[in-house]
């Protein structure tokens, strides 16, 4: 227990707290953007998928090849 006090005490905050809150923002648009969206370019589940599980590309990846562009 005192070894993992050791590790988060010496992170630099700083730098990873912008990254964390970019990705949760943009996992956040994405979810909405899919459930809003009537038509997606393959099921609606796998993208849902790669928006949670793939950090920051993931919604990124949505964004680009999984929204329809004429719909």
């Amino acid at each position: 227990m005192q070894e993992l006090q050791e590790v988060l005490q010496s992170i630099n905050w700083g730098l990873i707290a912008p990254l964390i809150l970019i990705q949760l923002i943009l996992m956040l648009i994405a979810v909405i953007d899919l459930i809003r969206i009537k038509h997606t370019n393959g099921p609606k589940w796998v993208w849902l998928l790669v928006v949670l599980f793939i950090n920051v590309i993931g919604p990124i990846i949505y964004f680009i090849f999984g929204r329809r562009q004429n719909g």
